[in-house]
């Protein structure tokens, strides 16, 4: 038996991916269509911890991806995108950090599977239009 949990997504090791609790959290406040307490948030998220939602919370409206407002002696948050928006934005700061874009985005597309690299060929077409 390994100390250290399995990478492997397909045996599960517990831990979530980057990002995978914000895209969560965001995917409540949007569904929510209003805002949502802390409270409210872990509601519909009840395997998570109230402190946990308030952590995510906080640093989603750091990040600017969610703003909140004072509802008594809580705050209400609601989201400024949806989760695709936050990940997008995720892959273009990376992206933007690398000197050598052109590697990147050719190893990229190189890992996607056929499928997702014929519907990304066509968003390229479609936005030369």
């Amino acid at each position: 038996m390994s100390l250290f949990p399995s990478s492997d997504p397909e045996r599960g090791s517990g831990r979530r991916r980057a990002g995978q609790l914000e895209g969560q959290i965001v995917t409540v406040l949007t569904r929510a269509g209003r805002g949502l307490t802390p409270g409210e948030v872990r509601d519909r998220l009840p395997e998570l911890s109230y402190s946990t939602v308030v952590t995510i919370l906080t640093r989603l409206y750091d990040k600017g991806a969610a703003t909140r407002r004072r509802d008594g002696r809580a705050y209400r948050y609601e989201a400024v995108a949806d989760a695709a928006a936050l990940v997008a934005g995720r892959m273009n700061r990376l992206l933007t950090e690398e000197p050598d874009r052109a590697s990147v985005l050719r190893r990229f597309v190189s890992t996607l599977d056929e499928q997702d690299e014929e519907f990304l060929r066509a968003l390229l077409r479609d936005s030369e239009d």
